[in-house]
């Protein structure tokens, strides 16, 4: 084919593939506008998750009447004048694409009065161009409203995600730059309703309370460290205040929200030996440096940068992060037990059926009082289609959610015979083969999951209501995720209702969490559903269920009398998989006794 210069209406469109990703790419344009316009009062309204309309309204100083439909044509800014303003960025915008942009893939309505000027300018836009323009009267500011967008695109409007989905993607979007904005008073409504409002009044701890809830602010510290010309702000939560993932680290350099690994790191080194392996901190961190110092310009979206001396600026952070906790972390007293193991908190019970159907010869022989249901023996598992391993041949493991009427296939375990407790850790145990050490955590991981998805095949996981219901704070994105998961997470035994804004009532959760801190496990389980990347429903209904199985498994430390090692190990054999835990962490280690042998010098 020969080589031509494409129409300017299609140049447009691939443009805007680059800046306008989905509803809340424009909103970010449109926000960053207003604050470079010197807004103190910004709000968004969205409909249909800003697919059906957006609409910004801002009491900045406006666009002049003369410029207004200039300030829609490619490349059209007044924040750089020549290249040399490259390397002195002070604005969020700067490239002059973003409005020609959002025109090109949607209906645009753009009201705007400059400060200086007694009319506003009232333009509308189709697909980028102008098809009416007039005078009118309103308040210096600037409102701008989005119309279907993408609708002149079905290929774009088919890769959208559900309603709920791009509203959380707009709510994070605009609670980080309240975070980022404090002296700026943000409100954002989802169909005509207030969901979030930061109050301007140039507190951060105050717009963290709003985003986060009062019991997470409570437990985040300022962060303070200036070095030459660099400074980093901000917020960090103490260690007892952590997450699953690191998306909960929110970064911005000059203002700007960035993604950038390397301070991300930075803010995780922080908490080195603070925190437990696979988990992450909440942190709200400001970096300020000469705009010279950075490069903004060096993707599409603005949400990478380049610094300078990346060096230094992964120790400032590192060090103003670190000096902040440990400022505010308290000595807590250790109380050592007899073994010199640090005391765990009581964990269920587990009971073998001769002994839930005999009465203790004496009280002193008597188990102390289950917080929570027993776990059932192994003949349980046969009213619920899980036969005894012995009336099976052995089968591959396989942890993924069945379809009702599939077997996973397992490998077998021999009969054992339990010998004691090593480490308050392990069981060990012998077997016709040699000698197994039973990871005791890991083993009743496996045994609540399996019985967690054996409910789950017949219809719903058991659940128990809440004789109080629980109200759980969660941050806006995390809050749009939970009502989104709603119904699957009824199905597996969690009733949870909004209860205005960002919070919720947990009225039911499955039986087994009864005792749980159910606060502590919404958040968490939340944690776990959040995903960049699409994921099956049975996927995520497996995450949750392997959360409640980590969660209530007995832990490392826990004494076990000899009843409890004997009923966990018969439950142990009557799983499918008993030789890794839901996680795919082994449950246990086997010494054949031919190793035994050659380690004893028995064989040559």
């Amino acid at each position: 084919m020969p080589i031509r210069i494409l129409p300017d209406e299609v140049v447009a469109r691939i443009a805007a593939g680059e800046v306008v990703e989905r509803p809340a790419s424009v909103v970010k344009e449109l926000v960053e506008n207003a604050i470079d316009a010197g807004a103190s009062e910004i709000r968004v309204e969205c409909l249909e998750g800003g697919k059906r309309l957006i609409r910004v309204t801002d009491n900045g100083s406006g666009i002049r009447s003369d410029e207004v439909a200039l300030a829609f044509a490619h490349h059209a800014t007044s924040k750089l004048r020549s290249a040399d303003d490259l390397a002195e960025i002070r604005t969020l915008g700067f490239r002059g694409e973003a409005l020609a942009s959002i025109a090109a893939v949607a209906q645009v309505t753009c009201l705007t009065r400059h400060v200086e000027e007694n009319l506003g300018t009232l333009v509308r836009l189709e697909q980028g161009h102008v098809v009416s323009e007039s005078r009118v009267g309103r308040a210096p500011g600037t409102t701008m409203t989005v119309e279907h967008l993408f609708a002149a695109v079905p290929a774009r409007l088919k890769f959208l995600k559900t309603t709920q989905t791009e509203r959380g993607h707009i709510d994070a979007l605009l609670t980080r730059y309240a975070l980022a904005y404090p002296h700026i008073r943000f409100a954002l409504l989802h169909e005509g309703k207030l969901v979030f409002q930061s109050s301007g009044n140039g507190n951060l701890r105050d717009v963290l309370v709003a985003v986060y809830g009062a019991e997470m602010a409570a437990n985040m510290v300022p962060v303070e460290g200036e070095h030459d010309a660099m400074r980093v702000w901000g917020f960090a939560a103490l260690p007892s205040l952590d997450h699953a993932n690191r998306s909960k680290i929110t970064l911005f350099v000059n203002g700007r929200p960035v993604q950038d690994a390397k301070l991300g790191y930075a803010v995780i080194q922080a908490y080195h030996t603070l925190l437990m392996t696979g988990r992450y901190p909440i942190a709200v961190i400001m970096v300020q440096l000469p705009p010279s110092e950075v490069d903004v310009n060096v993707h599409p979206a603005k949400a990478e940068v380049r610094f300078r001396d990346p060096d230094a600026v992964f120790s400032l952070v590192q060090r103003a992060v670190r000096k902040a906790l440990l400022d505010h972390l308290q000595p807590t007293p250790i109380h050592l037990s007899t073994s010199s193991r640090i005391p765990q908190p009581p964990e269920e019970r587990i009971e073998s059926a001769e002994q839930r159907t005999a009465a203790p010869a004496s009280p002193a022989q008597a188990l102390p009082t289950a917080q929570q249901p027993p776990l059932r023996g192994s003949e349980a598992w046969e009213q619920v289609g899980i036969p005894k391993q012995t009336q099976r041949p052995p089968e591959p493991t396989h942890d993924a959610l069945r379809l009702p009427g599939v077997r996973a296939e397992v490998n077998a375990l021999p009969a054992l015979r339990v010998l004691g407790q090593l480490a308050q850790t392990y069981i060990l145990a012998e077997g016709p083969e040699g000698l197994y050490l039973i990871d005791q955590h890991a083993a009743h991981e496996r045994i609540l999951w399996e019985r967690l998805l054996a409910q789950r095949e017949l219809g719903a996981v058991e659940s128990q209501a809440l004789l109080d219901p629980v109200v759980v704070t969660l941050p806006m994105e995390s809050a749009a995720l939970l009502e989104e998961n709603a119904p699957m997470l009824r199905d597996l035994g969690f009733e949870v209702e909004p209860f205005g804004n960002n919070t919720f009532l947990v009225r039911s959760v499955p039986a087994i969490m009864i005792q749980d801190d159910i606060s502590a496990a919404v958040r968490e389980i939340v944690a776990d559903l959040e995903s960049n990347e699409p994921v099956l429903r049975r996927e995520l209904e497996a995450r949750v269920l392997r959360r409640v199985c980590k969660r209530m498994a007995i832990k490392a430390g826990r004494v076990l009398s000899f009843a409890e090692m004997q009923a966990l190990v018969r439950d142990l054999e009557a799983c499918e998989s008993p030789r890794t835990c839901p996680h795919g962490r082994p449950t246990m280690i086997h010494l054949g006794l031919t190793q035994l042998e050659k380690a004893f010098g028995r064989l040559g």
